[in-house]
């Protein structure tokens, strides 16, 4: 029997956002003869943010119409200053479906990755100044009513997507088309120039996609430069939650170094992935499934417990391979639609307890309410799956009480399994259960 026991007087840090995703609900508030929406479904896992990157390859989201910058302001040629250069109604629509389902938006300025043969937005601005006061004058239109705007208050604005994608010498380069020191001129224009007009706004970027070594040049450039950075956003694939954890520390290390100690460090795309050729069909078919769930669900534990990190953002709930939470089709919940909602339910804890023994490839998230009642995830997961052997857990936290158990595994959704005073129960491999003291 392994006991894991949680100290209730013990209390911890407050949580820290961990179910924000890329995308909003799949839902448009324009059509009314709908016969499917997740709407309620991505509602009721109160995701604080949706980061808008990739959007703009749905049709739910406003389609080839909405978010990159190319789409917004169709015509580099025009007056930027003109309320007529831009066309803002499909983002607007995006935006504003997914604040009504409680959302805020995370608003990547820059373009979606181009994997065709020719490129089109990805190709640097001819003028990165006025590319610059394009994005100024996006953001006064949702948070300063600009062209029939709004005030929307949206925190944060990110420069680009993975611009380390592809090294310089690469061809056809998918995220970034130029090379690494003219990314970093358009960082220090872009920054400098919308941090001056915006203060009070978190403006950071740039969305890293793996590569330490560029990340620290870039650092270092922008801390000769004088750049300010509000937050540092980064990528990662894997398909253990320890790797997450390593990445989450070498970059807030390389923050802390170039003296961007007040930075926040921010995972917004993370998923499971073993591989991008021979195994990537494995890993897409994992992320629909109940091992992607309990991968999900063992990530978000670690990322509570990690100094690392400051927001989680998974990618994705786009109706895209990558989606684990909802069916393409029906637009259903998948099982990994579980664990982002339950971590929703933790935004009422009064802080997080931690567990006090430790079980190879068991993952624990425990909080109390300020009513002292206790809310428990036990997450059972490995990699190594295959014939992984049944784990006999036991919960213990120094007190009696009445608890509502739910199970998710391969044969239950989320689901309540029973009300019981008895906190010992066996777990198969991949499956994670809910605990909440009533």
């Amino acid at each position: 029997m392994n006991t894991l026991k949680f100290d209730l007087n013990k209390e911890g840090k407050e949580f820290k956002i961990l179910n924000a995703t890329n995308g909003g609900p799949w839902h448009k508030r324009h059509v009314y003869d709908q016969h499917r929406s997740n709407f309620e479904e991505y509602k009721a896992a109160r995701i604080p943010y949706s980061r808008n990157h990739d959007s703009g390859v749905v049709g739910v989201y406003g389609g080839p119409y909405s978010h990159d910058i190319t789409k917004i302001f169709p015509d580099f040629n025009a007056d930027v200053n003109d309320p007529a250069s831009y066309d803002f109604a499909c983002t607007d629509e995006s935006i504003l479906c997914t604040l009504d389902a409680g959302t805020e938006t995370f608003f990547r300025l820059g373009q979606t990755i181009e994997s065709q043969i020719k490129k089109h937005g990805t190709i640097p601005p001819k003028d990165f100044q006025k590319w610059t006061e394009i994005c100024e004058h996006i953001i006064r239109h949702y948070n300063e009513g600009w062209a029939d705007g709004f005030e929307l208050g949206i925190k944060y604005w990110e420069i680009w997507n993975e611009p380390d994608l592809d090294t310089d010498d690469s061809t056809n380069k998918r995220a970034w088309g130029g090379t690494k020191a003219q990314f970093f001129d358009l960082y220090e224009i872009a920054a400098k120039h919308l941090k001056k007009c915006f203060p009070d706004l978190k403006i950071g970027g740039p969305a890293l996609a793996y590569r330490s070594d560029w990340a620290e040049d870039f650092l270092a450039e922008m801390k000769k430069r004088g750049v300010a950075i509000d937050f540092f956003s980064w990528h990662i694939y894997c398909t253990e939650p320890e790797i997450l954890v390593e990445k989450a520390q070498i970059i807030r290390g390389l923050l802390d170094k170039y003296g961007y100690e007040n930075a926040e460090s921010i995972l917004n795309e993370w998923n499971y992935v073993r591989g991008w050729r021979e195994d990537f069909k494995y890993s897409i078919q994992t992320i629909h499934g109940i091992k992607g769930a309990a991968f999900t669900m063992a990530c978000i534990s670690e990322a509570q417990k990690c100094d690392g990190v400051d927001m989680l953002m998974y990618y994705d709930t786009r109706p895209s391979p990558f989606c684990g939470a909802f069916d393409f089709y029906s637009y259903e919940p998948l099982k990994g639609y579980y664990p982002l909602c339950w971590y929703g339910m933790f935004y009422d804890m009064k802080s997080d307890i931690r567990c006090e023994t430790d079980v190879d490839n068991v993952y624990t998230l425990c909080g109390k309410d300020k009513d002292g009642k206790a809310l428990c995830v036990v997450t059972y997961y490995s990699e190594n799956d295959e014939n992984a052997p049944k784990k006999e857990i036991s919960i213990d936290f120094g007190k009696k009480g009445k608890y509502e158990m739910y199970l998710l595994d391969k044969d239950h959704d989320g689901e309540l399994v029973k009300t019981t005073d008895d906190l010992s129960f066996d777990m198969n491999v991949c499956s994670c259960v809910l605990i909440k003291e009533v």
